[in-house]
């Protein structure tokens, strides 16, 4: 799984810390598997011939002869990795992978005498790190836009070929996470979370919820967000960007802006639009959880061409109805709902057409008065609404393992395993009150139309509560500065 690391100006830092024992020494053996001159010696192997300075200097010689402007980062480095169950690959097998990455990236094509100069450095068993400088040996700069996805096309050839763990394809539909800097200025300030998180959840929750823009916008003005609008030449909204009140840059001289397509892959305001419906009239819980049954099943009966629209419109529902659950249950909801937000994105696809979107979006609009509702209606009628949702989940679970969509199947899986939980802190309350169905054990099994044949189908999710996300071990990002 290729991993774009840190750009940077010095091409010594980076391979200082290559070579290095790491931070935790974790390093064991760092050594040269591949290079653009296959006689280039090994500063680590064999000291006496080469040094990382010269290493560093020979990478380095096309951007110093560069005439005109030089790059502001020369420096382009990138991590490939190999599954934790795969076998251990020979440093003759990582040097294949090497040269046809750095192929594929744009940095040294096949045949390519004036191509840019590049290492790969091997100091783990399971990964290789690529350096190269951005400067090719005629004085012209690489080609290298769109370089990680060609590299997680090239790695999918590999994995076949090697009989590897199949990762799961680069579809681009994964949630922007914080960076770094964001986490550590919400740590600062005493938040709980950085501001993106806020600000993805309140206009999620707001485009679930708009009939138009005009809406929209009021809606995020009413949640408390700064909200600034791009207009054409026309003076018609095409953009918009939002900021948390208190959020500054610049020493406090100006907001911290993000707009739609920076916090999400579907929060852009063309994405938004196509997610409209006209306002419905609000129904109360216990006839929302009827049209969730009903959509649901038209879900488990939609083919390769249908869906998409379905699986969006029940990220909408599973966000209005994390902030319409009861309080014993919201946490549980919240989590269900980040949890499925990437599979409410179906890779690949721009139509939001589908057979069940209608349903969801009523159920939508009846729960955005929920919280009067639900007092009425009491635990029953709550976990009647959960265990609709868990049908509806698993519908779209079952839809997006037969695409074949492997992040997707995972997150929806994960998002059903956390409303199971919700329903059974319902069914206690609602014991100690006044009967009501025990909720089901067993998944509902779910009939999908098979999309045609692209390959094997991943198989099924292993039900039960996920384990937390956490940071655990990976390729370090480089530290070229």
């Amino acid at each position: 799984m290729p991993k774009k690391g840190d750009s940077g100006d010095t091409t010594v830092d980076l391979l200082d810390y290559l070579f290095g024992p790491g931070d935790r020494d974790e390093h064991t053996d760092p050594h040269i598997v591949a290079a653009w001159d296959p006689a280039l010696p090994c500063p680590a192997r064999t000291p006496g011939r080469i040094t990382l300075s010269a290493l560093a200097l020979l990478l380095d010689a096309p951007v110093d002869a560069l005439r005109g402007p030089k790059p502001a980062e020369h420096v382009w480095h990138v991590s490939v990795r190999n599954a934790p169950t795969d076998r251990t690959l020979t440093d003759t097998e990582w040097a294949t992978v090497a040269a046809e990455m750095v192929a594929v990236a744009g940095i040294a094509p096949h045949g390519d005498e004036q191509a840019c100069r590049w290492v790969a450095v091997r100091h783990a068993p399971d990964h290789i790190h690529l350096v190269a400088t951005l400067a090719r040996r005629d004085g012209r700069g690489p080609r290298i836009r769109g370089d990680i996805p060609h590299m997680h096309t090239a790695a999918r050839g590999f994995e076949t070929a090697w009989g590897l763990e199949p990762m799961s394809p680069l579809d681009e539909t994964a949630r922007r996470a914080p960076a770094t800097g964001e986490k550590e200025k919400a740590a600062r300030r005493g938040l709980s979370e950085p501001a993106r998180e806020t600000l993805q959840r309140a206009v999620r929750q707001a485009a679930a919820l708009a009939t138009d823009t005009t809406d929209f916008l009021t809606r995020l003005r009413d949640a408390g967000l700064r909200v600034r609008e791009h207009h054409d030449e026309n003076g018609t909204v095409d953009g918009y960007a939002v900021a948390l009140p208190g959020d500054r840059a610049d020493h406090g001289s100006r907001p911290v802006w993000f707009s739609g397509r920076t916090l999400a892959y579907d929060l852009s305001l063309p994405r938004i639009r196509e997610r409209y419906e006209p306002a419905l009239t609000p129904a109360d819980i216990t006839r929302a959880h009827t049209r969730i049954r009903e959509a649901a099943a038209l879900l488990a009966r939609a083919g390769r061409t249908e869906g998409a629209g379905d699986v969006a419109a029940l990220g909408d529902l599973l966000t209005v109805t994390a902030a319409a659950s009861p309080a014993t249950v919201r946490a549980h909801v919240r989590a269900a709902a980040a949890a499925f937000e990437q599979a409410s994105r179906a890779p690949g696809t721009r139509t939001l057409d589908g057979t069940a979107r209608t349903r969801f979006k009523a159920a939508t609009r009846a729960l955005e008065h929920a919280p009067r509702t639900a007092r009425g209606g009491g635990a029953p009628a709550v976990l009647n609404l959960l265990l609709a949702l868990v049908e509806a989940i698993e519908a779209a679970t079952a839809w997006h393992r037969v695409q074949h969509h492997r992040a997707q199947t995972t997150a929806a899986a994960q998002a059903a395993a956390l409303l199971r939980e919700a329903a059974d802190l319902t069914t206690t309350g609602a014991r100690t009150t006044t009967p009501s169905p025990a909720p089901r054990t067993s998944p509902r099994t779910v009939r999908v139309t098979p999309a045609p044949e692209r390959g094997p189908a991943p198989p099924p999710p292993v039900t039960g509560v996920p384990p937390r996300h956490a940071n655990g071990p990976g390729p370090h990002p480089g530290r070229s500065r």
